[in-house]
């Protein structure tokens, strides 16, 4: 059962996430929020699977909140952050706050369960829409291409980019999705970066990933 908490200052876009996840085989809703700190309330009271985060609400904001719950450690709620894009500095400080997954609002709801489902079982999600947006943020902050991976970790490091699973990335390479986990360590160690969702912005923002 994938236990979740939404957190948003709309009440109508609370209401509509609740009746659609919370109807969904496998899935709770634990409570609910409408600013920053109410949903890290929330967040530690019921340790839910996934935080489904607003970036702009009133007060502490969803990036302080995101900072703070992804701050926890291990393990921890994986943190989803619903977005308009309304401005690009936003979008940055979520990327440096440690988000597990970015989706549009405007996404279908199918979308939206899905990208719960990917990021509870611990795969990062960078909708096709937000790869795109974030490519053209990035482009005008050129950083280092250089990284020391292995070629097998450059492989995994494409194949995170593409948005692949830990599964379907081992099913290509023919490992082990142990394996696949092994060479994740090894690249976010070598970048320096926290988690895989980081990786792929790194990998965009440095011109290791042109597209």
């Amino acid at each position: 059962m994938i236990k979740l908490v939404i957190a948003d200052d709309d009440p109508l876009v609370r209401q509509v996430l609740a009746v659609l996840l919370g109807a969904e085989p496998g899935m709770t809703v634990a409570g609910v929020a409408g600013d920053g700190l109410e949903a890290v309330y929330q967040a530690r009271l019921h340790r839910p699977d996934v935080v489904l985060m607003d970036v702009r609400m009133p007060g502490h904001d969803g990036v302080a909140a995101t900072r703070t719950i992804t701050g926890w450690p291990a393990p921890r709620p994986r943190v989803l952050v619903l977005t308009t894009f309304d401005q690009d500095e936003v979008v940055d400080r979520a990327i440096r706050a440690g988000a597990d997954g970015f989706l549009l609002k405007r996404a279908a709801p199918a979308e939206i369960v899905a990208a719960v489902r990917t990021v509870a079982r611990g795969d990062g999600l960078l909708a096709p829409t937000v790869t795109r947006r974030l490519m053209g943020i990035l482009a005008a902050r050129p950083a280092s291409v250089e990284h020391g991976l292995t070629e097998r970790e450059a492989e995994v490091l494409t194949a995170l980019a593409d948005g692949r699973s830990n599964a379907e990335i081992a099913a290509a390479m023919k490992v082990s999705v142990e394996t696949v986990k092994t060479h994740i360590k090894g690249i976010l160690t070598k970048l320096g970066v926290r988690d895989r969702t980081q990786a792929v912005v790194w990998a965009y923002r440095s011109g290791f990933i042109r597209r």
